[in-house]
This record gives C-alpha cells, structure tokens and sequence, in this order.
C-alpha cells in the first residue's frame, strides 16, 4: 500500500510492486495535486517535482528536452515522466499563490421576478370534530392543489407559522415558522481556467459577497480538451474525478461566502450556473466524449433545472435547485449565450462584434440583431500555459512589459514580488513590445544577433541556447526568456482568433470599418489592454477606437437569471437564434488562417 505523509512540500510515499503507474497519477489518486496542463500526457513540461529520496530511473529523452541543465543539477523532475520501483521521497515546486480573478462586470437593466420565492402561511390545529389531514390543510394555506411527497415529509405535528418555498409555480420546500425575508441564491460562472461565485439576496438582487478559484478541474488538464482526453483514458471514474473536483470545490466556495456573512447555507435555495459545453456537462456528471470528436455534437444544450443534491451540491438547503443556463452548441456555451445577452446583442441595431477571449476564443456578431457565432482554439498561450516562462495570472507573474532603449525592459508584477514568470497578458505585452522596437519579424522570427550592427541595444538581450535565439526581457530565480516557440504558441492564438473575426465579418458581407463596436468580455480579455490586443494583431487596428470591456458577463448571465424568470425566457429564445459558423469547412479557411499568423 502507498501511503503519503504531509505537509504537501515534503511528500513521502510506500512503493506498491502491483501498481505500475506515473508518478503524476499516483499523486492524483490520493488527492495531492501538482500543476499538469497537459493532464499527464509529457508535453507541457510543468509537473515539476524535487526529488529527494530514494531511487529514480534515469531520465527520459522527453525530460531532457523540457529541463534545463541547473534543474536536472538541483533533482527535478517531471511527475508524468517518472515511473517509480522504489520507495520515494519528494517536494512538490508551487510556484503561483493568490490568483486574482474577475468577478465583477457590467449588469444590464432587467425584470426582477426570482424564480424561487416564499409564502408564509398559519396552520390551525385540527380537532375532534374536524379532522382535516394535514395534507389537505397545507394544499388549502398554500393554494395548491397538490403536496409533493417529498415535501408532505418535511410536515410533523403541523400547527403553527410555515413558509412555503416554491420554484415557480412548484412547492419544493416547507420551513417551520416565517422565513419569508430569508431568501438567497448563488450566480456562479464556471471557466475552464477560474471559477467565480457571488452571493445573491434574491429579495433586493444586492451581491452580498464573492468567492473566486482556480477550476480544480485543472489537475486533469489544463483545457477541455484534454479533460475530455482523460475522460477517454479512464472512463466513469475519470468522469465522476471531474464532476467530484468542481462540485466539491462549489460546495467549499459556497461554505466560506457564508461563514463569512454568518449566513446558514440552509437559506440558498437556487444557484444559477453559466459555463461553457465542456463544464456544464462535467459539472452535471454527463459524458462530454461526444463534444471532443468528429461531429462534435454534445449530449445537451438546452437549459437545466434540477435538484442541487442530485449532483452533490449540498452547501444549500437540502431542497435547493440548480439551473443551468441554455448552450448553442459544443462550442458556443452558456456563458456565451450569457455574454450576448448582457451585452444586448438580439436588441441592437447596429453592428457589434463580442469576443470572449480565453483558452476559447468565442466571438459573435451582431448585425442589426441578426447573429452569426464561431469558436476558435486559441489554446492556452494566452493565459500564460505552454509557454517556457509561462504561469497563471498569480503573485510573481510578469502582467505587463515595456521596452526602452536606454533602460531596457520594464517590468509590471502581480504582487509586486521578484518575477517568476509570465502570465496571459504579460506574454502578448512580450510580444508586443518585440514586434515594436523589430526583435521579431512580422513572420514571427527573432531577429539573428549577425544581423544587426555593433552597439544595437537589442544585441544585449539576445541570448544563445547553441543555435536557438531566445531573448531575456528580466531577471528572477531564473531568467525570464522569451524562446522562438513561445512566439509561435502566441502565432497561433493570434491567427485562431483573428481568422475567426474575419471569416464571421466576411460572412456578413461586412468590414472592419462597417463595426459600430467590438465588445471584449471574460476573465482573461479584461485585463488586456488595447494596446496589447491591437499591438499584437488580434485585432485589427481599424477597430481600436471602438473596443469596450463588460467584464464578467457569464457570471452577470448567472445573475440575471437568477433574479430574472423573464431573463430566462430571454436567453433560452436567443439561444436559439444563434447561427454558427463551423469554421473547419469554411471555404478558404486554411489559407486565412496562414495569412492571420503574420504580424502585420
């Protein structure tokens, strides 16, 4: 049997002859988790671990390409790579604490009318003379004309002051004396990167507290597609891992906003979710295998209402409800459906391009109210994943990035800590500021050192790894390097969302100039400036004057329909007005998407 000590930074564990597995995977199985974007499968190079004790078989190829020399010297290695036979001791290397997370974002005017609401009621005690049931009692107080048998079960010498607890029209709930002022809900916007949850009196729709986290999901993979690919590799344990990882980590979210109100989580009867295909499956426990392959066609898009202990939600009364907002397809979520709907896009006249901009690239737009979606794979680059000195948006990570002739680099870091690495939008401020002063080309090709003249200030920071250039923009624990891959990981992102604004302008028969706005909405695009989405070119320059930022929109969309029945309604019909754009069969897709890579 393995068994593992803590603390987490000093891990031992008991070498099992009938268990023959990755290191990676033995860690997950007992719920110890290191940072694995590519879900164990050796491409991303982040399950660093320390090796302290015991022994190790050498290393493999693979960890020699994606170490560097000091690491290899100081015993690190990569979990997913290692194949224990002995006994072990080892430090797991957590670099990234206190991760900043969207929240917050623009909320439209709309209906309040919650779904969940209360009626109080008095019941008389029957007597000898009269001995109505209970049952017919409560139906008469309630206007009803049936008692759910699971809520008859809640009725125990039944005099006295109850609330009814509906959903809609439908009793769910009786609560022994006037509680009628008591009433909570929670919006919750799962990413496939964040998950952010906000507490919501459902009487006032005033957010009375908020709660963020990294999606727990991650330790399977850094994006849906490789959760989907893990789902593949392990079947229904695989599956329920997922679904476990994110309802348990909502039940804890939810648990802390309400120690922290001194609010019993008794009173949440509703938690309204917004996320896209891959995690509304997942969080439900539905297989999403089909969503990963060829016709990507998912298992459902509608919306969802159901009971919140049927997938394990428990930090809610023991009645509370869960409603899942509608999808478009695969591709195109409910958080998407939820953004268009913030933003107004079905109310428009004008013309409106929307863009969330994360691992996904979801973009819609709007002419005249018409719609016409497409999702692009912008990969996880842009959230600072497979990229040499990439990291979350955490305490250390470079978020912004300036170049001066005479000073050099400049950098801005979360925390104001020594610079670990970089993140999302200190990577494309990298870049942006390499294509300004010309250390790469528009073809994405760090300029060669004997190509430019003696005494250029740009010679200094071009480092040589034997014949690949690379460029040192600072100094931390190690350098901060910029690698020829690390700009075409950005190319590719760049192009995968350019081409797919492109083709849906083209679609509409419109162009640049035509666009009355582009709206940049999510977690990640909100802190992109223009300057690094323009300068990067995922966005063409033409529309630089007309960029605006909503925010959180998927959680806002959460919200709405928590407060909103007819909000609801409103979604789940303009989710049905969505045209998408399969990109793939797009004619002429291949060669826009090659033209889109270049910088320029």
């Amino acid at each position: 049997m393995r068994t593992i000590a803590l603390p987490r930074q000093n891990i031992k564990f008991t070498y099992d002859t009938d268990i023959k597995d990755s290191l990676l995977n033995i860690l997950i199985a007992q719920q110890i988790f290191i940072e694995s974007p590519c879900g164990g499968r050796s491409s991303c190079g982040k399950c660093k671990i320390k090796h302290l004790g015991g022994d190790l078989p050498p290393l493999s190829v693979d960890e020699e390409k994606r170490l560097t020399q000091k690491e290899i010297e100081e015993g690190i290695r990569l979990a997913c790579l290692i194949y224990p036979n002995t006994d072990l001791e080892i430090d797991i290397i957590d670099q990234e604490e206190n991760h900043p997370v969207l929240t917050g974002g623009y909320v439209p005017e709309y209906q309040r009318n919650p779904a969940i609401w209360k009626k109080p009621i008095e019941i008389t005690k029957p007597t000898l003379t009269d001995q109505t049931p209970y049952e017919v009692l409560f139906e008469k107080a309630l206007d009803i004309s049936h008692l759910p048998w699971d809520v008859l079960r809640q009725i125990s010498m039944g005099e006295g002051t109850y609330t009814g607890v509906f959903n809609q029209d439908q009793l769910i709930g009786l609560e022994k004396g006037d509680t009628s002022e008591l009433l909570y809900g929670v919006a919750v916007d799962i990413g496939t990167t964040t998950v952010v949850t906000s507490l919501i009196n459902l009487k006032t729709g005033e957010e009375i507290d908020s709660e963020a986290a990294i999606n727990a999901q991650k330790n399977f993979g850094q994006d849906v597609l490789t959760r989907i690919t893990y789902v593949l590799d392990h079947g229904k344990k695989g599956r329920n891992q997922l679904q476990t990882a994110i309802v348990d980590s909502l039940n804890e979210m939810i648990q802390t906003m309400c120690e922290r109100q001194k609010l019993s989580s008794s009173l949440i009867y509703e938690v309204a979710i917004a996320a896209n295909c891959t995690m509304m499956h997942m969080v439900l426990g539905v297989d999403p295998l089909s969503i990963g392959k060829s016709p990507y066609a998912p298992i459902f898009v509608e919306e969802k209402d159901i009971s919140a202990k049927e997938i394990g939600l428990t930090a809610l009364s023991s009645f509370g409800r869960v409603y899942c907002l509608p999808a478009v397809s695969s591709y195109i979520g409910a958080d998407i459906v939820a953004g268009a709907y913030v933003a107004k896009l079905h109310d428009r006249k004008d013309k409106v391009l929307f863009i969330d901009i994360g691992t996904n690239g979801e973009i819609v737009l709007s002419n005249g109210g018409k719609l016409v979606s497409c999702s692009c794979a912008a990969g996880p680059a842009l959230e600072g994943m497979n990229i040499s000195s990439g990291m979350r948006a955490a305490d250390g990570a470079i978020e912004e990035v300036h170049f001066h002739t005479e000073k050099g680099f400049i950098l801005k870091v979360i925390g104001d800590k020594t610079p670990v690495g970089l993140c999302g939008s200190g990577i494309l401020a990298a870049i942006r500021e390499l294509l300004k002063h010309n250390f790469i080309t528009v073809r994405g090709n760090i300029v060669k050192p004997e190509d430019l003249e003696g005494g250029d200030p740009r010679l200094s920071y071009i480092d040589l790894d034997g014949k690949k250039r690379r460029i040192c923009i600072g100094e931390g624990p190690t350098k901060i390097l910029i690698t020829q891959g690390d700009v075409r990981q950005v190319q590719l992102a760049k192009s995968a969302i350019l081409s797919g604004f492109v083709a849906l302008v083209n679609a509409m028969d419109l162009t640049f100039a035509d666009l009355d706005e582009v709206i940049v909405a999510g977690q990640f695009g909100a802190h992109l400036p223009v300057e690094s989405l323009v300068g990067t070119g995922i966005l063409p320059k033409a529309v630089k004057d007309r960029i605006t930022y909503i925010g959180n929109s998927s959680k806002t969309g959460a919200y709405l329909a928590l407060m909103s029945l007819e909000s609801r309604q409103e979604m789940a019909t303009l989710a049905k007005a969505f045209d998408y754009l399969e990109l793939s069969v797009t004619k002429g897709y291949e060669r826009l998407f090659v033209e889109c890579s270049q910088f320029n």
